[in-house]
């Protein structure tokens, strides 16, 4: 049990929340700005079909394949080493892209930024609970989702942009810039995680204490993903209802383009229709303050909103109504986003936080990948607006099935935050009644 008073409690460092929040917003756009200028290059080129999906599986498959090794590598080496030396690796990829126009370089060179990406994403992620206090963590989390918002919303139009005026090696050697921008950060982000900090967090060994004082002394079982029953039912429910949804990622351009008749200039806005309401979500998150349970619950409420969302978009008669829906499911998206990564951020000890923001990201890039072939297998067998509705039931499905442990883990949550709560309020009335002379009471102090 902790007796520290807040008073005590490091204020939260903005700055270095600001300073990471730019440099992580801008190095997504700057990849969002490669990746969109590689496709429409190699398409120009004549590529097939072949060489585009190269790219698009080197860009996400170590994120999935490398995340065990790159969590520990977090966890294990001090942040400013690791940010300073993968962003110098990145940048230096980048500008040998900008030098060759062979595919298989290309894909290889992409697999490499891909990996340095499955380090530098956890150790953001990880670096974040450390700048701030925990009630200022949504906010903060807000403020590094909505950096990412910006750079997602302007990286694929500043890739057509710099693609078409000065060819495709502009847009690679920008993409590099930003990875200078993430050396910098490193160097200038006063908040570090050090391997010599990484020990066990008290506050675990007093919760388990606290339960079940017979355990008293007794360290707790490491901590763990699968261990922890609130975080995994919820992870597991996140991940399917992504698998089957993230398909429409592939049919909205048949859906906007020819089941809707839009321009492509209309499908651009769409996409940044839901974009840009992701910030909307993630400060609606940053303004409310629950406990876990209460934030699982959310989360629950918002999956289900945006498997609807998806599903009534393939109902729509106009790229006007399907803009307004996207509004709402992109807010909900910023909601689960922002929940996660203060879930984890709460639930993880400082010790494995790393691993654990690492298997996240690998669950949710692997349910991303196996949707993308789902929704490329499918598009060519089903009308566009059919493989909408059915993702979208596909995901209330996926709610449903996961509900009930979910609501289970929640009851638990809060009969053990009951229990705490009153064993607390026991060991305060046995101070009280000592007085403040007791020995008892001076050893506590």
């Amino acid at each position: 049990m902790s007796f520290t008073s807040a008073s005590v409690v490091p204020p939260s460092r903005w700055r270095d929340v600001y300073i990471a929040a730019i440099a992580r917003g801008a190095s997504i756009g700057g990849d969002l700005l490669a990746a969109t200028a590689l496709l429409l290059a190699l398409q120009g080129r004549g590529e097939g079909g072949a060489a585009i999906a190269a790219v698009l599986v080197a860009s996400s498959a170590p994120l999935v394949l490398l995340a065990p090794l790159s969590g520990r590598l977090v966890d294990r080496v001090d942040s400013r080493l690791l940010l300073t030396v993968v962003g110098l690796v990145q940048a230096a990829c980048c500008v040998a892209m900008a030098m060759t126009g062979s595919v298989p370089v290309l894909v290889a060179l992409v697999a490499v930024v891909a990996a340095g990406a499955s380090v530098t994403q956890p150790t953001f992620a990880a670096l974040l609970p450390d700048m701030v206090r925990v009630d200022d963590l949504p906010r903060a989390t807000a403020t590094m989702q909505t950096a990412s918002s910006i750079g997602m919303l302007a990286g694929p139009p500043v890739a057509g942009l710099l693609l078409g005026a000065y060819g495709l090696g502009a847009p690679l050697l920008l993409d590099g810039a930003t990875f200078l921008g993430i050396i910098v950060a490193g160097l200038f982000i006063a908040t570090r995680r050090r391997p010599s900090a990484r020990v066990a967090d008290p506050v675990d060994t007093a919760a388990v204490n606290l339960v079940n004082p017979a355990n008293a002394g007794v360290p707790p079982p490491p901590w763990s993903l699968s261990r922890d029953r609130l975080l995994m039912p919820l992870v597991v429910m996140v991940g399917l209802v992504i698998a089957v949804i993230s398909s429409t990622n592939v049919v909205e351009v048949f859906f906007v383009r020819e089941t809707l008749h839009a321009s492509t200039a209309m499908y651009g806005v769409v996409g940044a229709t839901w974009t840009g309401a992701l910030a909307i979500g993630s400060w609606l998150v940053a303004r409310r303050r629950t406990d876990d349970s209460g934030y699982a619950l959310l989360m629950t409420v918002s999956l289900i909103v945006t498997s609807v969302v998806i599903a009534l978009a393939g109902l729509v008669p106009n790229v006007w109504w399907l803009m307004a829906l996207f509004v709402l499911g992109g807010a909900c998206n910023g909601v689960e986003n922002s929940i996660m990564a203060v879930l984890v951020s709460r639930r993880a000890p400082a010790a494995v936080r790393g691993r654990a923001f690492g298997y996240f990201g690998a669950i949710a890039h692997a349910a991303n990948i196996a949707g993308f072939v789902a929704g490329g297998v499918l598009v060519d067998r089903f009308a566009p607006g059919t493989l909408l509705v059915a993702s979208g039931l596909l995901g209330v499905a996926a709610v449903a099935v996961c509900v009930l442990p979910m609501l289970r883990a929640v009851r638990r949550e809060r009969a053990d935050t009951r229990e705490g709560a009153r064993e607390g309020a026991r060991d305060t009335t046995v101070a009280v009644a000592e007085g403040p002379s007791s020995p008892a009471t001076a050893t506590v102090v």
